[in-house]
């Protein structure tokens, strides 16, 4: 989240007319983030966020928008969108496509604990679950392809070192892609961004997920990976937290149990998460866009998480 396209009180008034969420009373841009500009907006009704798709279109958003509202239909803690009085949930402004959601209560879990890992291990499995229904398919976005066009593209702003790594591990992505392991993995519809500040919580209590604009259809296994990648490590070196992944992947085998090709594609998923990331960094440092409030991620982060988990043995998904 950022703001890309600057929207004040005067702007918003007359476009949340055909909301029934009575008037705008303040509007708040939100900072953190890279893709979308977004904003909290108090309203006669309570509180949600607006957001502006800088890179998504029109076309593109059913999906996403489609996807939180079936969730939260099942039970999953997501915020819900909000449909204008001719049922749209997607609506221009300033000529983007724009959304408004309902907001969810807490905070983010900065320094998460094995209990905290639990509750967005179970919640993940469940999210899983109920999606399998889910009628729309939409490839995630961000997945192998992307990195494959990608790749050339931030290769020459690497040091020598860097870019050996990166010619590798797509080298052995590529293969991984093409196992027959990789192919018989479970998958539907997938986050793949929750990442702690994409998770709210009051204490202990887990009250929702939200900014599923990177979701699309993946492995479960994916989504997994990338959660644990953030949730579960010691941010200064990378390394995984045995007590945090544990309680995390047994909270989520409790509900939807990891099967065998997921079991054997484990570590090779780490690595793919990890190179995901890394290769998302990369391009918005070195070929960033514009913003009001825009602070692009370090890259280096997940470099050093990617040779961590090609040196080292993450622990196993199920005993």
């Amino acid at each position: 989240m950022a703001v890309f396209t600057a929207v004040s009180l005067d702007d918003v008034a007359p476009w949340l007319q055909q909301f029934p969420l009575g008037k705008a009373s303040a509007i708040k841009g939100i900072a953190s983030g890279i893709e979308n500009s977004n904003f909290f907006i108090t309203t006669d009704a309570g509180e949600y966020v607006l957001t502006i798709f800088e890179v998504l279109r029109f076309d593109q958003l059913p999906f996403y928008l489609n996807l939180m509202r079936h969730l939260a239909e099942r039970g999953v803690l997501v915020p819900a969108p909000v449909a204008n009085a001719r049922g749209e949930l997607v609506v221009a402004l300033h000529g983007k496509p724009a959304a408004i959601v309902s907001k969810l209560d807490g905070s983010s879990q900065m320094a998460p604990e094995p209990v905290h890992c639990a509750a967005v291990g179970a919640m993940l499995a469940r999210m899983h679950l109920a999606a399998v229904d889910f009628p729309l398919q939409q490839p995630n976005l961000r997945g192998i392809d992307w990195w494959n066009e990608t790749t050339p593209k931030v290769l020459p702003m690497l040091d020598e070192g860097s870019a050996a790594l990166l010619r590798a591990e797509m080298h052995f992505q590529q293969a991984f892609a093409a196992s027959a392991h990789y192919h018989r993995i479970p998958r539907g519809p997938v986050h793949a961004d929750l990442f702690r500040n994409n998770v709210m919580f009051v204490g202990e209590q887990l009250t929702g997920f939200f900014d599923f604009y990177f979701a699309g259809c993946d492995t479960w296994l994916f989504d997994m990976a990338v959660t644990v990648n953030d949730w579960c490590i010691d941010l200064a070196t990378g390394e995984l937290d045995t007590a945090r992944v544990r309680a995390m992947l047994d909270a989520y085998h409790a509900v939807r149990p990891f099967t065998h090709d997921e079991h054997e594609s484990w570590q090779a998923m780490l690595r793919a998460a990890a190179l995901r990331f890394w290769l998302s960094r990369l391009y918005d440092f070195h070929l960033p866009r514009e913003a009001e409030m825009l602070t692009p991620h370090d890259p280096f982060h997940f470099e050093r998480i990617l040779r961590e988990r090609i040196a080292t043995t993450a622990p196993e998904l199920f005993s």
